[in-house]
């Protein structure tokens, strides 16, 4: 993303893209994290980097 961000005229584009992929990271990671510390206990995440999220297709097909 550090590559191709830069690439956008606008800040507020690359921007988009950061924020939907920290959105989706979070979503089931995030909760978990959460409920770990409340409960504190160690957190079981289930997320892993190389499964993208679901807004990537549509990102990676965008000429900016």
């Amino acid at each position: 993303m550090l590559r191709r961000n830069a690439a956008y005229d606008h800040p507020a584009d690359a921007h988009r893209v950061d924020s939907l992929a920290m959105f989706w990271t979070s979503v089931g990671d995030g909760k978990e994290g959460v409920a770990a510390f409340l409960e504190k206990r160690t957190p079981d995440f289930t997320g892993r980097t190389s499964a993208m999220p679901g807004f990537y297709d549509e990102w990676i097909d965008e000429s900016p």
